[in-house]
């Protein structure tokens, strides 16, 4: 085979559209290696992927299949409205292992990175750039524009970064209905997204971002309600790395004829889900400044 397949999701609620992403790329993905393999890993899977959620705030919301429960939700929740962006590391220090990005602080200030001065990080850059405040007040100003984007991809750093961002861009449009309702419509592209170890939480915390950043400071500054409309996510290469392939096999594809689609899924809306949800915020607080007092200042 010549081409890398390109598949195409379309579902109302994002736990139907993921599991449907996840099925398809199962059935029609292709085998391929990957720069992060070890000896004797399988072939991951992949393909390029486009999934639409046409409501992306309506339950069921929540998927089982994905390595994490619902305090990490809400942990990354948190980490992509900033709560880490402080875990940056010095760009010119090699023995700084903190993270070379984090998504929030390349949207908040696009531009900037850390560098070690006199021993102290300094954050600097040649320019910074606060995209989340530009896209607000674009969509404030004209709903319609075709200008509202965000991107994260520094090329003068992510062309030689071990690791560098998987989300690429975000871009926004309002649609305005007859009843003055505005729905927040959102284009997000990755270069690369990891089908079983990232996709849904990235997708579950984006919407939020969406709902609770973007959402509802343009309702605020606008004096209109705000609400989301479809979210479209393309993923260039959506994959699911071949040590993963077992593990998926055992906890979503082999039991799809042996359970309903109910059991598969969780009601964000559930009272109990909704509980811990909401207390976990004071445990990651506390998780977070832990692990500041061990890293370096």
């Amino acid at each position: 085979m010549q081409n890398i397949p390109v598949l195409t999701v379309c579902e109302r609620t994002l736990a139907e559209a993921y599991e449907k992403a996840l099925v398809a790329l199962h059935d029609h993905g292709i085998r391929f290696r990957t720069q992060y393999d070890k000896p004797g890993d399988p072939l991951s899977l992949d393909c390029t992927m486009n999934i639409t959620v046409l409501e992306p705030l309506a339950d069921p919301m929540i998927h089982k299949a994905f390595p994490g429960g619902i305090e990490d939700l809400r942990e990354y929740v948190l980490e992509v409205q900033g709560i880490k962006d402080h875990w940056v590391k010095n760009m010119n220090d090699p023995k700084d292992t903190r993270w070379e990005y984090t998504y929030h602080g390349r949207l908040k200030a696009y531009g900037q990175w850390c560098e070690l001065r006199a021993g102290r990080s300094v954050p600097t850059g040649p320019f910074v750039v606060d995209q989340i405040e530009g896209v607000i007040r674009k969509l404030v100003a004209q709903p319609f524009t075709r200008q509202a984007q965000m991107i994260t991809w520094m090329p003068n750093i992510d062309l030689d970064c071990y690791d560098p961002p998987c989300l690429q861009s975000l871009w926004y449009r309002l649609v305005e209905a007859e009843d003055g309702i505005r729905w927040l419509n959102c284009n997000m592209r990755f270069r690369s997204n990891d089908a079983w170890g990232a996709t849904f939480m990235n997708m579950f915390g984006f919407i939020h971002f969406n709902n609770d950043v973007i959402a509802a400071e343009v309702a605020r500054r606008s004096g209109k309600a705000v609400q989301l409309g479809r979210l479209n996510w393309q993923a260039d290469s959506f994959h699911i790395y071949g040590k993963d392939i077992e593990s998926a096999n055992q906890r979503l594809f082999q039991r799809l004829q042996t359970t309903a689609f109910e059991d598969r899924v969780f009601q964000f809306n559930d009272p109990d889900i909704q509980e811990m949800y909401q207390q976990a915020e004071a445990a990651i607080r506390e998780k977070i400044r832990n692990e500041d007092a061990k890293r370096p200042s």
